[in-house]
């Protein structure tokens, strides 16, 4: 099976395959969407995507036809409830059915709702701990036509932050022993929305995402140095631009990056009683900015490194390493997807 993310300006693609407890990178792909197709991760043309898919099946060589979706946690509601423990699936899921009106706000033939059972009940040996996670069918039916254009069948629809918390078991392995169970916020900075995810011993314990991206600073190269949209984006990545652009734009940026990295941490420190952040780990196409870790630990004091989900791990001969490699810190939602396969 493969993670497929649609974000609003690529889709991205990757295909693990397992011996044991290692994985190896079978196909990797990433493949730039028509302008406008995705809006903060709400599909807007569901064939341009869809052949957008087709493309990147195409381009990574993937025999896979089976694929994995997410969804963004901003068009999920969430819920934590109680059920009895000695309840079947089959019996948790017709209680579930009868009483999901209490805590989801739309009319149940107009919404796609699953749970998962988390655990027994801290303090209550007579109940566990089931997650409801509920989205508007729209969102589901417009990834799975979109996946279905592409030529591959959706298998699974996760919701984004659950992928991260999957992406993590990868990670944890880059991080000093001391912090590895401690709380670990991961900031994925996307092109128009970036989101906080943060995990404590193993578990998703707070996401949240807000509109800040690297679209930015393509936009301000574009008007800076009149190029189009296209072509910013294309040489703030590989080069080429002349000797004011780091002192007078990319400075600046990441100084607004920082801040809004520091703003992210506030509004969990606000959001309840949580402890502080031990490690910061950053992810989407932002991170690639060169000493972007050490500029931020600077800023806010905490360890900041460079989210890398495959980093060690065996690749595939058809698989581009240096390509990989550069788009690593943003495939952790396709990377996560693409775990589920293993489930």
């Amino acid at each position: 099976m493969v993670g497929l993310d649609i974000s609003s300006t690529s889709v991205k693609l990757i295909e693990l395959s397992r011996s044991g407890n290692s994985f190896r990178i079978e196909s990797h792909a990433v493949e730039p969407l028509p302008l406008n197709a995705v809006t903060e991760k709400t599909i807007q043309d569901v064939e341009a995507v869809g052949e957008c898919i087709k493309r990147t099946v195409k381009k990574s060589g993937t025999r896979a036809k089976i694929a994995a979706v997410a969804v963004s946690g901003s068009a999920v509601i969430t819920k934590v409830i109680t059920m009895p423990i000695a309840l079947s699936d089959k019996e948790m899921e017709t209680q579930i059915q009868l009483e999901a009106d209490q805590y989801i706000p739309y009319p149940l033939d107009e919404i796609n709702l699953d749970f998962e059972v988390i655990g027994q009940t801290e303090n209550n040996p007579e109940t566990v701990d089931v997650l409801l996670a509920a989205s508007k069918s729209e969102n589901v039916e417009m990834r799975s036509a979109a996946v279905n254009i592409g030529g591959l069948t959706t298998k699974v629809i996760d919701v984004e932050p659950y992928t991260i918390e999957h992406s993590y078991r990868l990670l944890k392995d880059q991080l000093p022993a001391e912090v590895k169970d401690k709380s670990i916020a991961i900031i994925d900075i996307g092109a128009t929305m970036s989101s906080l995810n943060v995990i404590s011993g193993n578990q998703l314990i707070y996401t949240r995402e807000q509109p800040f991206g690297g679209k930015l600073l393509t936009e301000q190269i574009m008007r800076r140095y009149g190029l189009s949209y296209e072509d910013a984006g294309r040489v703030k990545k590989i080069g080429g631009l002349p000797d004011n652009y780091e002192p007078e734009i990319l400075e600046p940026f990441k100084t607004t990056l920082a801040q809004q990295v520091n703003r992210f941490i506030q509004f969990y420190f606000s959001a309840g009683d949580h402890n502080g952040i031990d490690q910061l780990m950053l992810a989407g196409g932002c991170s690639s900015i060169p000493g972007i870790d050490e500029f931020i630990e600077a800023q806010i004091g905490t360890p900041t490194s460079i989210a890398n989900p495959f980093s060690g791990m065996p690749i595939a001969p058809k698989v581009h390493r240096q390509r990989l490699n550069a788009d690593a810190p943003s495939l952790l939602i396709s990377c996560g997807l693409a775990l589920r396969g293993f489930d």
